[in-house]
């Protein structure tokens, strides 16, 4: 008998063991929770985001830069989390934090960045993108500036769901950031575990291309053990619907110049004589796309990697709000030949992003320019190779009878070549891409869902962000991205609807809470 209820012990000790762990509360219960926690919390939230987002964050503006760098540094250890700053000389660091949950299996990884684009203070409708305002709504919209509420005593400061903060960075990228910090303390003040530890990446230079990424994370890379990384750049869906993706494009970026004359000429005593660049520059950009918008570049489509079924059948499932945005925008006929949007963001695109010769408008001037330059993007979907693309680009222009090269021209090449074109690589990197159908992209979906309701799931994102180097390092990544959809990004005028914010809470409260496979 004594040796039976020894083994009866023995038999259900790890059940009582485990009967004293409390269970994890689902994704809709910690949402409610976190809600819950964020309308007693509303001022502290804001202020902190408000805060954050009135430091300058153009990469290549250093002291910012490691100004943004200091306060995350301030934000995350005040939270208790384990902070390191990567070097990178002469820009701002890589911020990485680390914060283990007792118990858990699983190791989270958080990504996201903390510069912004280039700003023109005089194309933003308050004039100063790094003094948030607060409007009513849209300004689009007729949304009116507005006071940001303080807290009284006996009244709580609230803010309306539609309300919208107008700064730089307000949507790409630090409201992640805060949205993120704020979860976890709701989740603390709520007493509710974490499934998962959590490690976050925190980049300074993203918008200038990640090019020190790469190689302080290789340097580093004892600190990026994980099962999973989570990236947070982007908008959601056009629909509103939360969204989940599962892949970046790629990029690199060109510029071209083509010449005329050594100096501007008169355009009465020189016209129809000497060339015009700006002509010859218009007529080879025009080449290399068809009236549908189709690349016209030998081999520009040969090396995409093929969609698989998962792939498919989502991009079947997707919202059909195509005529929604070409009424939004103003679109009578979009390009692609009839392929909707969604299907379109799986293939590379070729696009004009600038275009400058002489002067327009009030400073027009009746000359023939000495030259013309266009800026251009490419995005690459899985499977190409930046360099190669460049290769193709500069092929297609070569054929076209340019003499190319990539500094500018002696004499004695102006005099000897009749077509020239300088053209120069700005750099870029690859797509990623993750399988849909892993355990790991499942339970992101169930996770998210249970949180916030169906989402819409996505093989790749129009967007592009340097997830190939997590994925090199054998990391699923899936992107969970909050902000509002016309949110202005890269634009003047960036915005993020508070109503976004305070869902992504929810969502990344439940991720950090419940987030198990």
């Amino acid at each position: 008998m004594r040796r039976i209820a020894v083994s009866l012990f023995i038999y259900i000790l790890p059940s009582l063991a485990l009967a004293q762990k409390p269970a994890a509360l689902p994704p809709a219960q910690v949402a409610q929770e976190v809600r819950d926690y964020r309308l007693d919390n509303e001022d502290r939230i804001v202020r902190e985001l408000v805060e954050f987002l009135s430091i300058p964050n153009v990469a290549s503006d250093t002291p910012n830069i490691q100004k943004n760098a200091a306060r995350l540094v301030e934000i995350l250890e005040a939270r208790g989390i384990e902070t390191h700053l990567l070097p990178i000389g002469g820009r701002g660091p890589v911020v990485f934090g680390k914060l283990t949950a007792p118990d858990a299996r699983r190791t989270v990884i958080f990504y996201a960045h903390y510069d912004g684009q280039p700003v023109d203070p005089a194309a933003w409708t308050d004039g100063k993108p790094f003094e948030p305002a607060l409007r009513s709504g849209a300004i689009e919209a007729g949304g009116k500036r507005i006071p940001f509420p303080e807290n009284s005593r006996g009244k709580r400061a609230l803010y309306d769901d539609d309300w919208r903060i107008y700064a730089r960075s307000s949507s790409d990228d630090k409201t992640p950031i805060v949205a993120l910090l704020a979860a976890l303390d709701a989740l603390r003040a709520r007493k509710i575990p974490f499934a998962a530890n959590l490690k976050v990446i925190f980049e300074g230079e993203e918008e200038a291309g990640s090019p020190n990424l790469e190689h302080t994370l290789e340097l580093h890379k004892n600190l990026l053990g994980g099962d999973l990384l989570i990236t947070a750049d982007g908008p959601v869906h056009q629909s509103g619907r939360p969204l989940v993706f599962f892949g970046n494009r790629g990029i690199i970026d060109l510029d071209i110049t083509v010449y005329g004359p050594v100096r501007a000429l008169h355009s009465g005593h020189y016209g129809n004589w000497a060339p015009n660049p700006a002509l010859e520059l218009s007529r080879l950009l025009a080449a290399m796309k068809d009236a549908d918008g189709r690349v016209l570049i030998e081999g520009y489509y040969d090396d995409i990697t093929p969609l698989t079924d998962a792939d498919k059948k989502a991009i079947a499932e997707l919202p059909d709000n195509d005529a929604d945005l070409e009424r939004e925008l103003g679109i009578a006929k979009p390009e692609g030949g009839g392929k909707k949007l969604a299907e379109l963001l799986q293939e590379p695109s070729l696009n004009l992003r600038g275009l400058r010769s002489a002067y327009v408008g009030d400073q027009a001037q009746n000359v023939v320019p000495e030259r013309a330059e266009a800026s251009l993007d490419a995005r690459l979907v899985k499977g190409e190779d930046p360099q190669k693309k460049f290769d193709q680009i500069a092929g297609f222009i070569r054929k076209q009878g340019y003499y190319v090269i990539d500094r500018e021209p002696t004499m004695e090449e102006r005099r000897t070549h009749p077509l020239i074109a300088k053209i120069v690589n700005e750099g870029g990197y690859r797509a990623s891409r993750t399988p849909m159908d892993l355990a790991v992209s499942k339970k992101v979906v169930e996770v998210v869902e249970g949180a916030a309701g169906p989402a819409v799931k996505m093989p790749t994102l129009g967007g592009t962000a340097p997830m190939y180097i997590f994925e090199d390092l054998g990391l699923p990544v899936i992107g969970v991205p909050i902000v509002n959809a016309d949110n202005h990004q890269h634009s003047s005028d960036e915005n993020l609807r508070l109503g976004n914010l305070w869902q992504g809470m929810e969502i990344y409260g439940a991720i950090l809470a419940d987030l198990n496979w």
